[in-house]
């Protein structure tokens, strides 16, 4: 297969790296986390009007790059090497693959509005007794007339601080596991009844929970009815571009512990010179290697058609990107020592973040679960 990226691609990475470094050192992003808030202040506008990225992923037609899943996977390991505090993954990644396979009327103006920056929707979709099992809703949507009326809670919703709105997976029929009756909303996050409670994650953005009683949303807001497949779809998706940005987290761990072995001095050498630890180095770099390729490849075969090769490829991927942070992250913190996991060592940031990027959508043992049921013809 072919893992060369065209020019525009390069072009897209180049910019979006540029714009990073000159704007989103490790001091001003922990300014931005000790300010609160949630995010840099200025950098989405910026992203909007001044990059562009937030169209990476949307059609020509919806006024967007025309790119797709490529393009996120770009955008999001430049993201993970600069520790970026937005939530770039819910607002174009997640809410671009529902607007690319839901056919839903709302998705132009939806659409526009992200693309633009004055949109920011958030992927509210776990639930506590859920544990990955994404039709396993206890959110609820009764039709109402001309609309539905939401009743649930929805937990560790990324973005949801600076979010505008939010994507919503509720049960509009059979029971509590049932696949059928899922159903997706778009909801304002002033809607009356609707509740947020903001707090910081590990790794330092913030996340929510929402919780919905007596929502009324507009039927035109229904992104989807009996929608479980195409919510497994865009998890997939979204799955893809979170181990891109867990490919730049890999890859800082990896440098910034060269840098310092090469410095930090033990029995009057450099820990670097010492072979046993020269080996560990070469382990790590082999094993971010092998993230960075298992990525490309689900990266590529996210796009199949049949389902069940989409998934095997992100939850193979998933599984090695997974060891890969834990190895390489307790590594760097073991080399970098005590200083390791202090607030003022950039690495300790790294770490944490790839810690939550261990679990999100699934740790390693969901998906070696999921991996060995699809490959027996059971299903995932």
């Amino acid at each position: 297969m072919d893992f060369n990226f065209t020019e525009e691609q390069t072009m897209l990475r180049d910019t979006v790296a540029s714009w990073l470094s000159d704007n989103y050192g490790f001091e001003a992003r922990w300014a931005a986390i000790k300010a609160g808030g949630g995010e840099k202040p200025g950098a989405w506008q910026a992203y909007a009007e001044e990059l562009g990225i937030l169209g990476a992923g949307f059609s020509e037609d919806l006024g967007g790059l025309g790119g797709g899943v490529t393009e996120h996977m770009i955008v999001m390991e430049e993201f993970g090497k600069a520790l970026a505090l937005e939530d770039y993954l819910g607002a174009a990644v997640v809410a671009g693959s529902f607007i690319r396979h839901a056919g839903w009327n709302g998705a132009a103006a939806l659409a526009e509005g992200i693309i633009a920056g004055t949109a920011k929707p958030a992927f509210a979709y776990a639930e506590a007794q859920a544990r990955y099992t994404w039709h396993d809703l206890k959110t609820t949507a009764r039709k109402d007339g001309d609309a539905y009326v939401l009743n649930g809670h929805k937990g560790v919703v990324m973005g949801g601080p600076t979010a505008t709105h939010f994507i919503v997976t509720a049960r509009t029929s059979g029971g509590q596991r049932d696949r059928a009756g899922v159903a997706v909303f778009l909801v304002d996050k002033e809607s009356k009844g609707l509740v947020t409670r903001d707090y910081p994650n590990i790794d330092g953005p913030s996340a929510s929970e929402v919780f919905f009683e007596n929502v009324s949303v507009p039927a035109s807001n229904l992104i989807a009815d009996n929608a479980i497949d195409l919510v497994e779809r865009v998890i997939d998706e979204a799955t893809v571009a979170s181990l891109a940005e867990a490919c730049g987290v890999l890859q800082k761990m990896h440098e910034q512990t060269l840098d310092y072995t090469k410095t930090r001095k033990q029995f009057g050498q450099p820990l670097a010179s010492f072979q046993a630890l020269q080996h560990r180095m070469v382990d790590m770099y082999i094993a971010w290697q092998q993230a960075v390729s298992m990525t490309y490849m689900a990266t590529i075969k996210v796009t199949e058609d049949d389902a069940a090769t989409r998934a095997k490829a992100v939850s193979a991927a998933k599984v090695q990107v997974a060891r890969a942070l834990k190895f390489v992250g307790e590594n760097a913190i073991q080399l970098h020592g005590g200083m390791g996991m202090t607030e003022e060592m950039p690495v300790s940031h790294y770490f944490k973040r790839g810690t939550l990027l261990r679990n999100l959508f699934g740790g390693e043992d969901k998906h070696i679960v999921r991996y060995e049921n699809l490959s027996i013809g059971k299903d995932a």
